[in-house]
């Protein structure tokens, strides 16, 4: 009975053994053997591997491209301009032996990836005006930035790809007053664009008037000297025709002032009959 109960025994302690000293690695991942605290091997093939059970461990890395967003900070531009600014960073583990012993984990590079982050972008943006993460200076800045961040994190075994702002936002506070003037220079420059629209238009209207009044003078004139041409003409006309017959005109100029004369049958004259008025009407016969 004692042996078939130390039989057991020994099969349950080498199956923990055997259970101990086999682990498993993901194609995602990559695993380090430790040994009392020290790096003795790097797996990153997938498939089942041996370690010695008891005296070793492994801890497991991830191979993919990992992502941090940094906490939202107040900045201040050069200018004096404070903002809103959040970033994100992505990255690889290149060393996960010197990942482990620097951040141990991923909470860890998280807080460290935050602090840095936030330390280069008080150091970049800190040399910037505020216009210059509103136009394309942003991303200069962002290179800038990423930069830094690219040294600093390989002593954590990191491989930084990528830095990025997601946002750069005025504070609460500040954003009311930045839009009263906004709104102020706008309202400006409105009345300035409508006052030059006022004075061009005056001045279109004078130049118009100034011209409408020169065309009806010129066409005036125009129209005078072709009147008094077609009165010569005319003129020329009547004596050429009253020159054949001097007495015919005399008779044909009497009875227009007949005409102009006599409208009325209630018009007197006091003259005498052989008044030479009268003397295409043969009163005095």
């Amino acid at each position: 009975m004692n042996k078939s109960y130390y039989v057991i025994i020994g099969v349950f302690i080498s199956l923990l053994s055997i259970a101990g000293s086999l682990f498993s690695v993901d194609q995602r991942q990559v695993a380090v053997v430790f040994q009392f605290g020290e790096a003795m091997r790097t797996v990153d093939a997938p498939g089942l591997n041996i370690k010695i059970p008891f005296i070793q461990n492994v801890e497991f890395f991830d191979k993919r491209i990992l992502h941090v967003e940094a906490e939202a900070k107040e900045l201040t531009a050069v200018d004096g301009k404070r903002l809103i600014v959040d970033a994100f960073t992505k990255f690889t583990i290149i060393d996960p032996v010197k990942f482990y012993k620097t951040v141990h984990d991923f909470q860890g590079v998280r807080i460290r990836l935050n602090k840095i982050l936030e330390s280069s972008m008080r150091q970049v943006i800190g040399k910037v005006p505020l216009t210059a993460l509103l136009t394309g200076e942003r991303s200069n800045v962002m290179h800038n930035i990423r930069d830094i961040v690219i040294q600093e994190a390989k002593t954590f075994g990191l491989n930084v790809l990528d830095v990025r702002i997601l946002r750069a936002d005025l504070p609460k506070e500040n954003s009311a007053a930045i839009y009263q003037r906004m709104q102020t220079a706008r309202e400006k420059e409105a009345k300035q664009i409508r006052a030059e629209g006022q004075e061009e238009a005056a001045r279109i209207r004078s130049k118009a008037d100034k011209e409408s009044k020169i065309l009806v003078a010129e066409s005036y004139m125009q129209s005078q000297i072709i009147k008094g041409d077609g009165d010569a003409i005319a003129a020329k006309i009547y004596n050429l025709a009253y020159a054949e017959d001097p007495e015919f005109y005399k008779f044909y100029r009497s009875m227009t002032v007949y005409r102009n004369v006599l409208k009325k049958d209630d018009t007197s004259f006091v003259l005498s009959p052989s008044s030479e008025f009268f003397k295409y009407l043969n009163l005095n016969k």
